[in-house]
Order: C-alpha cells, then structure tokens, then sequence
C-alpha cells in the first residue's frame, strides 16, 4: 500500500504507528478530518492477518468515524485506533498502559473508547496514562457501556427504514435476521422481541447465539446460513464488509439495516442492493449510539448526562428519514446521499472550526 496515496484518496490528516518493545504492543492510529473536533472513535483490537490489513482496517474505520459524528450533529471528526493481537491473550495491565501512553502523545487530536475487541475495563486501565479516554466506567467517572444506545439508534433507524418502506414504522410481525449477537445486536434484540418481531439469529459464537435464541424465541441458523434466510429485514451487527458482491445475490430482504462498521464492502455494493429493490439504512447513520453517548461524557462539561444522550439518540429517526428522503429525490444511493448529508454539515462550519492543533484540545480531563 502506498500510505499518503492512500491518505489523500480518502483525505485523512494524520496516521500514527506505535510499537512498544516490552509488551509487544503494536497499534495504529489514523485521525481522518478534525474540522469540527478532536478525532473520535474506538480502539479496535484484533488478530489481523497482515499489517496491510490492519492498516486497511482503521483507515476505512477512521472515515466512516468522521461521517458518523458528523451526521449525528456532534462536535467531533473522525479517528480510530487498531491493536494487532489477539484480545483473549495478548492483553495485560502493562500492554494497556503502554498503549494509554501512546494516546497521551497524541495531543487529544484523537479521543478513543470501546470498539470490537476491548472492553470498558481496559479503558478504565488506558485512562490512568491518558487524558483523552471516553467511556470509563461510572465508577472512574465515565458514561459506561455505550452499546445500550448504539442498539437504540440502530432500532430507530430501522423504524425509519420500515416506514420509508411500508409506509408505518412498526416492526411488530416482521422477519428480522440478526448476524451477530453480540451486545450491540443484543440490545437491538431486546427492542426487536419487545415490539413483536420475529428473529432469526446467528454469530460466530454458537453459545451466545443460543443464549439469544432462548431469551428472544428465536430462530438459530449457522453464519453461513443467515444470507439465505427469508425475512423482511437482514441486520448485521457482526464485522464490516459483509454486504459484498458474493452475499448481495444471496439476500432475501427489504431493508438492510444493523449496528456494523462499514458493512458495504465497497461503494458499488450499495448500487447492487438498490438494483434488487433492497434499501440500505446508511450504517454511520443509524449506528451512532455509541458515539453519541460518550461525545456526551466528553463534552458534557457538568457532568455525563444519560437523559442529554439518550434525547439526542432519538434524533436518529428523523435523520434516517431524512437521508432516505434524499436518496431518493436526488436518485442516490443512500450511502451517497449519507455522505452528502454529512459533508454539507461540516462544509457549513469549516469556516468556524478549523483541524486541531496538538495540545489544544477542547477535551478537559482530570
């Protein structure tokens, strides 16, 4: 890969490698546009295959990152962080700090929380070596789990997908298959049961998957089995790219819509759903709990308000209203017209904001 093509293709600032000899730890920060704030977004810990792929991974991540503040009316731009190690093993006390440490020389260009592969209590252990830390734990004066908020967005959103298709927002009868049973589609889950779907689930982690088919009375299918299911809407909630031109054919659905990163494995992607009559809920957009929340610890200068937060997560249904409006009258895809929606916002106030100086961070800790 050449690196600053890359960077320039996809217009990030900043990309920050970081190799610790006494603990192993190696990491990579890409900071993508920091024109309405600090970089924010999740560490990710993961066993990549390659370095490339690491790499590939938190550049992708880092965009949508900026997209998803953006569209959610947040003062903050996009950032991301990746490990490369195994989360079952690799981590301890020592490998945390030191990528606490790492964080710290940043600036607070770049303010991280939980992603795939860490948890609350690492970032209760990050943030003894670093100031730009969000989502701690109450406890160590954080807003906690963030993946409560997250399922509520995706399920507004998909509300919103259900009426831009059907013409009512209620989901109460509707075939809904969950990939991925993790918390994010967990609390989706809760929600989905709770308004009378029908759920047909499955993840990598068969134990889980049967957990969530006992708790939701749902239907459990193999992950390689879950593309072909019947349902009215398909939600993945797993690993970004599984919306690809292998597994397009395979759907059966009206409504793609789930709490996944990046779930179009590429642009053209989102034109084959829209050619089989499938309407892709813009995954930036309706997965924005997360960031939501602990925009709100960071910002939130009295103090975390879980009523602030939460009242600005029931704002994603208009805005997904919005957005699938749009796609529509201009004759976009909704990934585009996500973008465009996003872009606008940030266009308007570049002339305020302006990308961020190290040190100069408008993020107050300790």
């Amino acid at each position: 890969m050449d690196l600053f093509t890359s960077m320039a293709e996809l217009g990030h600032e900043e990309v920050a490698f970081w190799r610790d000899r006494a603990t192993g730890l190696r990491a990579i920060v890409a900071i993508h546009d920091t024109t309405l704030g600090p970089g924010l977004g999740g560490t990710r810990m993961y066993p990549y295959k390659t370095e490339h792929d690491a790499l590939t991974d938190v550049l992708r991540l880092a965009r949508a990152m900026t997209y998803k503040c953006a569209g959610a009316g947040l003062d903050f731009g996009g950032g991301k962080a990746v490990i490369i190690g195994d989360p079952a093993t690799d981590k301890s006390e020592a490998f945390l700090r030191a990528y606490g440490r790492f964080i710290e020389t940043l600036g607070g260009r770049y303010v991280t929380t939980t992603d795939v592969g860490t948890t609350v209590d690492d970032l209760n252990v990050i943030s003894s070596e670093t100031r730009f830390v969000t989502g701690t734990s109450p406890a160590f004066g954080g807003s906690g789990d963030t993946s409560i908020l997250t399922g509520r967005t995706v399920f507004l959103g998909m509300k919103a997908a259900a009426q831009t298709v059907w013409g009512e927002p209620s989901l109460a009868g509707k075939t809904i298959a969950v990939q991925g049973a993790g918390k994010v589609g967990w609390h989706l889950m809760e929600a989905l049961h709770g308004e009378g779907a029908r759920l047909v689930v499955a993840d990598v982690n068969q134990e889980l998957a049967r957990k969530a088919a006992a708790a939701f009375g749902a239907r459990l299918v193999s992950v390689e089995k879950i593309y072909d299911v019947e349902c009215d809407v398909f939600s993945p909630n797993a690993l970004g790219a599984s919306i690809n031109a292998k597994t397009v054919p395979r759907l059966h659905c009206r409504i793609v819509c789930g709490g996944a990163n990046n779930q179009l494995e590429r642009e053209a992607d989102g034109d084959r759903l829209a050619e089989r009559g499938i309407l892709f809920a813009p995954d930036f957009i309706v997965n924005c709990g997360g960031v939501i929340n602990v925009a709100d610890e960071a910002h939130g200068h009295d103090g975390y308000s879980a009523e602030r937060a939460h009242a600005r997560g029931e704002l994603v249904f208009g805005t997904t209203l919005r957005v699938l409006q749009m796609a529509q009258e201009q004759g976009i895809s909704p990934n585009a017209a996500a973008e465009r929606y996003a872009k606008e916002r940030m266009q308007q106030l570049n002339a305020v904001h302006r990308p961020l100086v190290p040190g100069r961070s408008p993020i107050p800790r300790r």
